[in-house]
């Protein structure tokens, strides 16, 4: 008889204990990752891509919370690191957000925003519930960031390739976005 598969969020937190808080038995985890097991992936490589980041620089951190919140992960956490190594491990964080938003985190496979009531979630044709939101082309897998420096609005437009896990620069005004 086949023993029950281990859960792969004990496996994360215990390969990863320098990037989480393990409490007790069995370990949960300030940052314990509450998401479907579709995201392990893009988690194992973000948790790996930060473990890189932060042992360069020397500096400390913790995720404090990990969590689906509108159809994306959210990757939340504390630390102290340079400024550098704080931007290099936002930039894994953006990236492990952005694939989330076209990951089913169901299984894992291509997927899409789909809206079943309130509830809004990312799935593969297979596991979709609901409807398909209808996103405009231009505006797919675009990430905006809006910051204000200054009294001037900065705003920053990524498009997220799946492909090569990476982002390509879009110029806010082809999207119909002005900056101040």
């Amino acid at each position: 008889m086949a023993s029950p598969s281990r859960d792969w969020r004990i496996e994360l937190v215990e390969a990863y204990p320098d990037l989480f808080r393990p409490v007790g038995d069995p370990p949960v985890a300030q940052g314990w990752p509450d998401v479907g097991d579709g995201w392990r992936d893009l988690l194992e490589r973000a948790c790996a891509r930060i473990r890189a980041a932060v042992q360069a620089d020397g500096g400390s951190f913790k995720a404090t919370q990990i969590k689906e919140k509108y159809a994306t992960l959210r990757f939340y956490r504390e630390g102290a690191l340079s400024p550098e190594a704080d931007a290099q491990v936002d930039e894994i964080i953006d990236l492990a957000e952005a694939r989330s938003a076209c990951t089913c985190e169901v299984c894992g496979e291509e997927g899409r925003l789909h809206q079943s009531g309130y509830w809004m979630m990312t799935r593969c044709a297979l596991h979709a519930e609901g409807h398909a939101v209808v996103i405009e082309p231009s505006f797919e897998n675009v990430h905006v960031k809006e910051r204000i420096v200054g009294e001037k609005r900065v705003v920053r437009c990524r498009r997220y390739v799946r492909e090569t896990d990476s982002f390509v620069e879009v110029d806010p005004g082809s999207l119909g976005i002005e900056e101040e």
